[in-house]
């Protein structure tokens, strides 16, 4: 059975060569620039990646401080995560001393809202600045055990040498992210750093547990809440967002605020999961909707975090990423013309080919299955102003069955005649062999 890429030491134990083998892994990669990874999980290969390309000097400065006294007590007193403290406490930290652990909450950002537990162990800890308000977010950090799960919004464990920053790396530590039950927004994390302990399966289990725990006094929180209220609130109504692909190389959101344009990756993301008609995708499907069957999910966890906090968590959910807001698509408006019909119409708002430069495998099914059928549609109907539209799009250009339909729909003294018999000369010629 394949060990889960999440765990660190799948067996419980530490492994004198395994350490070893990190570290000339990490110096070769520091020194020398990403090469293939050598007995280095992916999602920590990916991580020391994401820190290189950061910046992160592997030997700098401890993660900065962002907030102390009065900025820290305000932030702890306002997050979701201070009325679940003692489910936190109860399950992890009153164990913490004699389990030789330290035990974190961060917000979304990775700073440090509460670090407790074990009082030599966060005395020196505190070195590294392992410390209430500072920011351990991974673009900031390196890889670590909270901020990688915060970028990936998934589990996982980083063991000893895995750690980017070398200043880290006697420690080990699990981290989980949390999720508002009620919006599937991201809150926080949950991480326990210790010894090399930290890193066995166990441990990632009573972390994940503890989330669960927390989720669900969140939901029960929520619900007394509303029960509490003498009224139901007035429904809010979002207007639809809408997201535009047809003819464009990268796609282009329409929020209420104003239009957001989003890289190639987050314009495919975002299709797909509109694509899902509120089905939803896990992070597996969408590797492999993006990349092909045997993508690892890791390729794609990071850039849903990002775009779900590009876009907002009111429009994208996670487990499993789905559309949880009113999204349209150019791409079904002209889908439900062509249902009804209405064949110039959908022609009209066709402006060209879906995401033309993606090869992602999900992108590049929905882009031939409209333009088939929009084809088939403008080929059907024969009228000559639908057949000489259609020719001028970029993928009707070598069609030599829309312009020999285009010729033979035309009438002989029309003007555009003779083009469209020139043109279709040259690409019947360019077919023939020799």
């Amino acid at each position: 059975m394949t060990a889960s890429p999440w765990l660190a030491l799948p067996e419980g134990r530490p492994d004198a060569a395994l350490t070893r083998r990190l570290r000339a892994a990490h110096q070769a990669l520091v020194t020398a620039g990403p090469r293939p990874p050598q007995q280095v999980r992916s999602v920590v290969w990916e991580s020391w990646r994401r820190s290189l390309s950061s910046g992160i000097d592997p030997d700098g400065a401890a993660p900065p401080v962002d907030l102390v006294d009065d900025d820290l007590e305000a932030l702890r007193a306002s997050h979701p995560l201070a009325p679940v403290l003692p489910v936190i406490r109860k399950l992890l930290v009153e164990d913490a001393e004699d389990d030789r652990m330290i035990v974190a909450v961060t917000d979304a950002t990775g700073r440090m809202l509460w670090v407790e537990g074990d009082s030599r162990l966060r005395s020196r800890a505190a070195g590294m600045n392992f410390v209430e308000g500072a920011r351990w977010a991974e673009d900031v950090a390196g890889t670590n055990a909270p901020g990688t799960a915060l970028a990936l919004d998934h589990a996982v464990q980083i063991y000893g040498s895995e750690h980017y920053r070398r200043p880290v790396q006697p420690w080990s530590c699990s981290a989980a992210p949390v999720h508002s039950p009620v919006t599937g927004e991201l809150l926080g994390a949950i991480d326990v750093t210790g010894g090399d302990h930290v890193a066995s399966p166990q441990m990632l289990t009573l972390v994940r547990a503890t989330v669960a725990a927390v989720e669900a006094e969140l939901r029960w929180l929520h619900r007394a809440a509303v029960e509490a209220r003498t009224g139901p609130p007035p429904e809010v109504r979002r207007p639809a967002a809408r997201l535009e692909v047809l003819g464009r190389d990268r796609a282009r959101l329409v929020l209420p605020a104003g239009p957001l344009p989003l890289s190639l990756r987050h314009s495919e993301l975002l299709l797909l999961l509109a694509e899902a008609a509120g089905e939803g995708r896990t992070a597996e499907q969408l590797a492999a909707e993006c990349h092909g069957a045997d993508a690892p999910a890791v390729t794609v966890r990071a850039e849903l975090s990002r775009l779900r906090r590009l876009v907002g968590a009111h429009l994208v959910g996670s487990r499993p990423y789905r559309l949880v807001g009113p999204l349209t698509t150019d791409l079904d408006r002209v889908r439900r013309l062509l249902d009804l019909g209405a064949v110039a119409e959908a022609l009209e708002r066709y402006p060209g080919a879906v995401l033309p430069r993606s090869t992602a495998p999900g992108v590049a099914a929905a882009r031939e299955r409209l333009a088939g059928r929009l084809r088939a549609a403008v080929l059907t109907a024969r009228r000559p102003e639908l057949l000489l539209r259609y020719s001028r799009l970029p993928e009707a250009q070598a069609d030599v069955a829309v312009w020999t339909a285009c010729l033979e729909v035309l009438p002989v003294g029309s003007a555009r005649r003779a083009a469209v018999a020139a043109h279709l000369g040259r690409l019947r010629h360019a077919r023939r062999p020799g």
